[in-house]
């Protein structure tokens, strides 16, 4: 899903160029008649996704100062570009003092709102990132750091905010590359633990021989090579928290060790005479079905009841396909930054090809395959040919009529020849045809027909729903019906 910008404006004629200027830009407007209208949309109760602010200063009751204030008040940090009639130097300076990140002035030219809006969401979208980063750093990167916009990931993080909450331990389950240790860095961030250390461990990648004195520390000449002391990972987090990742690696003796480190909160280090007390708050995660191990008796059952008390099930990315184009774009604004590369945007065809693909790698392939697109890219903007792997995929997967992409010859030549030669083949469930029956391209009034035909139908006549998912307000989903000609399909819903 694209950024969503806000267009609040009383002129209708205004709000419908600043529309369709937003959505050329490759965004997706949402327009507001009045700032009340506009507060309501960005702090009301089921407030959407809004990415940015397009402005009007003067305005009828709640003017574009008073938008601006009540933003401050509510602590919101989405960029505002103020635009009005009136140019003068004091409403530029009221403006920039109450809050707007930039200032154009009517009517604004096409390029001119381009490069402030593009301007205004890659600072926002950096701002954003190095904060997050610089709270990973300190361990305090908290559960309103997690980039998501999917439904399945609220219970997720629902359960963090209690966990966080306590010091129970916690076992987060899900594949690998879904984000497990993101969730139990979020958990140790928002909790009362949080200016304590946070350790990650990774259990899958210690040598078997190595297991117990990692963990748990050794005492100067416990075994060959043991040349000093050693204090261990559980002394490490003592005070803060313990990220086991992988738990369902451990060997059987580390396994013993650990269930009394945790019954009795004191560890042995090897070669040691006497026990050490520690405060550890345990974090565990897990990509296997330790329910499976524990029968077959790979793993002990009085342990795995020891850390599975709080279980945390983090659903892979195929499941929350609405998080791949928030966190495309979080990554690219990354690594763009780290490569100091001239890139803005990936396009419209190239999220869709991300939507489509399954990801077996989860996040983490994700992260690498936009990694490796931004050094492919040439342009200021990433397409398909940079994803030449995933379209490969994608076409071999689940190729469909009206594909949600127009291939170039690059993306077809990289395909197999047998998914080149066979492209047509079953269409997609709800997918509207892009192309008529000649093999014309449709108009896009006849396009924008069938999408709101068919949300009316979904939503079951529900305008206000109708237009919450279309990211539109009511009175342009209502201007947009009388100019299809849909009018009389709502009267008969």
């Amino acid at each position: 899903m694209p950024e969503v910008v806000l267009i609040v404006d009383d002129d209708p004629v205004q709000r419908r160029l600043l529309e369709a200027m937003v959505q050329r830009f490759g965004y997706q407007p949402m327009v507001a008649e009045s700032g009340d209208a506009a507060i309501a949309l960005l702090i009301g109760p089921e407030a959407p996704r809004i990415d940015g602010v397009v402005l009007d200063l003067v305005m009828p009751d709640l003017d574009g100062l008073g938008v601006l204030a009540r933003m401050r008040e509510a602590g919101l940090n989405i960029p505002v570009i103020v635009q009005t009639a009136h140019g003068g130097i004091d409403n530029v300076v009221s403006a920039m003092r109450s809050g707007a990140i930039d200032f154009v002035v009517k009517p604004a030219s096409v390029e001119r709102l381009q490069v402030s809006l593009r301007n205004a969401l890659t600072t926002k979208a950096l701002a954003g990132e190095l904060q997050r980063l610089k709270r990973k750093h300190n361990g305090t990167l908290s559960i309103a750091d997690v980039i998501t916009r999917s439904s399945a990931m609220q219970p997720v993080l629902k359960a963090a905010e209690k966990a966080a909450a306590s010091a129970i331990p916690v076992l987060i389950e899900g594949e690998s590359g879904v984000g497990k240790e993101l969730i139990a860095r979020a958990i140790h961030g928002s909790g009362t633990r949080r200016a304590k250390p946070f350790v990650a461990v990774n259990c899958g990648a210690l040598p078997e021989n190595l297991v117990e004195s990692i963990l748990f520390g050794h005492e100067k000449g416990a075994f060959t090579g043991a040349t000093e002391k050693h204090t261990g990972k559980f002394v490490e987090a003592d005070g803060g928290t313990l990220f086991l990742d992988e738990v369902g690696e451990l060997p059987g003796p580390a396994q013993v060790k650990l269930l009394r480190a945790l019954q009795e909160g004191e560890i042995e280090p090897v070669g040691g005479h006497r026990s050490v007390k520690v405060d550890v708050r345990i974090i565990s995660a897990t990509n296997r079905d330790l329910i499976a191990d524990v029968k077959a008796g790979r793993f002990r059952e009085d342990l795995f009841y020891r850390l599975h008390v709080f279980p945390i099930s983090v659903p892979p990315l195929r499941s929350r396909r609405d998080d791949i184009p928030e966190l495309a774009r979080h990554f690219l604004t990354r690594i763009v930054a780290e490569e100091s590369k001239r890139i803005r945007a990936i396009s419209s065809s190239g999220i869709a090809l991300l939507a489509a693909y399954h990801w077996p790698g989860n996040v983490r392939q994700l992260e690498n395959a936009i990694f490796r697109a931004v050094v492919l890219a040439d342009g200021e903007e990433i397409g398909i040919n940079e994803f030449p792997q995933v379209a490969a995929q994608v076409a071999a997967d689940a190729p469909f009529t009206q594909p949600l992409i127009e291939p170039s010859p690059a993306m077809v030549s990289s395909w197999p020849e047998t998914e080149s030669a066979r492209h047509v083949a079953t269409p997609v469930a709800h997918s509207l045809p892009l192309t008529d029956a000649r093999g014309d391209v449709r108009p896009l009034d006849d396009i924008e027909r069938d999408a709101i035909r068919f949300a009316i139908s979904h939503y079951r006549g529900q305008m206000s729903e109708v237009a919450r998912r279309l990211r539109i307000g009511r009175s342009t989903l209502y201007r947009k019906l009388e100019g299809l000609g849909l009018g009389e399909d709502v009267a008969a819903q």
